[in-house]
């Protein structure tokens, strides 16, 4: 085997980085994946954090030197020590012997905030939902898996805007994705898995042709899935829109084109197979299937897919 292919997976707190990354792994067959949190290389723990009045999303917060050198031994096939940080209880556990699989997945706050970090990955993804429906994730999930009350999370939210917008939300330039899951109607607030996507595809890496988009939409906006020209922190990128009530056959039209240029792709689509693609928790518990989720997983799966065979 060549060296490990990484994938990094960036966004402020509760962007849904996890959700996007447990698909993927499955994808990839999560014997062959290597998934590691950049959280875990805070420096302080929750009440040293407090006592501090300083933020996780700080620079200063975190081992960002031991953090960029394990990414290098990595890359290059060697195990690393990693500390661990349970959100559980806001402090440190016994760190961990890793050992890198075929595929790596870094996700976290701060993968790309610095150069030596950045050259490790081979695919760099970034999400940006609108900060309203992510605070809306952050409360969910911090007040059902954290114990928070929605009060402390959104006061929370508030204290730490200043580093989201000083040092996570500039290393959106960094990547060679962007992904921003919207709501179809901004009224709505129960979208539950029918959200849309819009992906921005840098010309960093080299994507799959979609320009038959094109002809199968008639160049119609109304249509589910569209593809078009913008410019995004200034540069020039083609953008990805999947609405979230796209039907199974026009979302199959896309996968059609992932496929045919990566045949290992062909069996990867097949739901029963692969269960967690597109998978995404309802407001109420329940598991609904979201299209645009599936194809932002696959579409960053067939990236990862095109590195190994460069490279090993």
């Amino acid at each position: 085997m060549g060296r490990p292919i990484i994938l990094g997976i960036v966004g402020d707190s509760a962007a849904g980085k996890t959700t996007l990354t447990r698909g993927i792994a499955q994808v990839l067959g999560p014997e062959n994946v290597t998934l590691i949190c950049t959280d875990d290389y805070h420096s302080y723990d929750r009440q040293q954090r407090a006592e501090m009045g300083i933020t996780a999303l700080h620079p200063d917060c975190n081992h960002l030197d031991i953090m960029q050198q394990h990414l290098s031994l990595l890359r290059t096939g060697q195990p690393i020590l990693k500390p661990v940080y349970s959100h559980k209880t806001g402090t440190f556990e016994p760190p961990q012997y890793i050992k890198p699989n075929k595929f790596v997945i870094i996700e976290g706050l701060l993968g790309y905030s610095t150069r030596a970090a950045r050259e490790a990955y081979d695919v760099k993804v970034y999400l940006a939902p609108p900060e309203e429906l992510r605070a809306e994730w952050k409360v969910k999930r911090d007040t059902q898996k954290r114990g928070y009350t929605a009060e402390q999370v959104l006061a929370e939210l508030e204290k730490r805007e200043p580093d989201s917008e000083k040092y996570i939300r500039p290393q959106r330039q960094w990547s060679d994705i962007v992904v921003s899951f919207y709501p179809a109607n901004e009224e709505d607030e129960d979208n539950n898995g029918h959200l849309n996507v819009r992906l921005v595809l840098r010309p960093t890496i080299p994507h799959p042709d979609f320009t038959s988009i094109l002809n199968l939409t008639n160049g119609n906006s109304d249509s589910a899935v569209r593809l078009g020209l913008d410019r995004d922190m200034s540069k020039p990128v083609d953008v990805l829109e999947v609405d979230g009530h796209a039907t199974l056959e026009q979302v199959n039209k896309l996968e059609h084109i992932l496929c045919s240029d990566m045949p290992y792709l062909l069996n990867v689509c097949d739901r029963e197979i692969n269960p967690e693609l597109g998978k995404v928790a309802g407001t109420t518990g329940e598991t609904l299937q979201s299209y645009p989720l599936a194809l932002t997983q696959l579409i960053i799966t067939y990236h990862m897919l095109k590195a190994t065979q460069m490279y090993q």
